[in-house]
């Protein structure tokens, strides 16, 4: 019914060459739904990392959807950092920071940002969410086609999983993880800590699912190189965690996750042409 590859952390500057080619070849070879990139496409917001993500990106098939990660700040320009710490990754991707959201009749992706150029705490590689983008992006998921599979995609993990090797420590993540499972967001998907996992959002309904994708940098912790295939039908939803050998990609680990049921009616669904409904797709401009 839908297939949507997801890469993530790809730290150009540092990525693993071979793994990211192979990663092209193979979306190329895959028909899918959406190529998805949950962030961290450079490693220091140098100008040069911006300008080889921006070509490997446009080199992915059609329809993709980019979203920015901690990494993806101009690591060395404090002013860039406090007043437009996005603008560089804006320009390279096509794609907007905040409020951008893909959607089809099979799919819809709504991106939130958790990354800051500076925070108010030591460490500014952790997370933080807004709530009301949460709410905006809850609220748009909540008005996807009948039967669509629904993605809120961020980098920085709402749920920690335990024995990942790092965490996103999000600000307000808790509440926005219930906001988004209370919405029938199906999938929170996002990179960050470099390994793959998908485990259940114990909150509402617990038919919300974490989602986390691992890397195709150097920068690997305990995991190989790799991205997520996630397929879905009416019931099930399948994410197979593939990984990189050195000479292919193969199935590392796969989780299969209850879907949650659409109970709507098409006489009864928001539809755009109602006030309230559906924004505009956001895509990628043609290349």
């Amino acid at each position: 019914m839908g297939r949507v590859l997801q890469f993530s952390d790809v730290h150009f500057g540092c990525e693993h060459k071979r793994a990211c080619a192979a990663a092209l070849e193979y979306a190329h070879a895959t028909p899918n739904d959406l190529v998805l990139i949950t962030g961290d496409i450079t490693q220091k917001g140098f100008p040069d990392e911006f300008t080889a993500a921006g070509e490997w990106m446009r080199a992915m098939p059609e329809p993709r959807f980019v979203i920015v990660g901690n990494h993806d700040v101009p690591y060395w320009d404090a002013i860039a950092r406090v007043f437009h710490p996005w603008r560089a990754f804006e320009t390279a991707t096509g794609f907007p920071a905040h409020d951008g959201q893909f959607c089809s009749d099979a799919v819809m992706v709504r991106g939130v940002v958790t990354a800051r150029g500076w925070q108010a705490r030591p460490n500014w590689s952790k997370g933080v969410i807004d709530l009301d983008q949460t709410r905006r992006a809850a609220e748009a998921l909540r008005q996807a086609p009948i039967g669509a599979l629904r993605i809120l995609a961020c980098h920085h993990p709402l749920i920690e999983m335990v024995g990942t090797p790092m965490t996103g420590d999000v600000k307000r993540g808790d509440e926005a993880a219930l906001i988004f499972a209370e919405a029938g967001v199906d999938l929170i998907m996002t990179g960050h800590v470099h390994v793959p996992f998908a485990m259940p959002i114990p909150l509402a309904d617990r038919c919300s699912y974490a989602v986390g994708c691992g890397t195709l940098s150097h920068r690997e912790r305990g995991a190989p190189p790799g991205f997520n295939q996630i397929d879905w039908d009416a019931k099930t939803i399948t994410v197979t965690a593939l990984a990189w050998d050195g000479t292919r990609y193969s199935s590392q680990q796969v989780w299969r996750l209850p879907r949650r049921q659409d109970t709507r009616k098409a006489a009864t669904a928001p539809r755009p042409d109602r006030p309230g409904a559906l924004e505009k797709a956001v895509v990628a401009p043609a290349s």
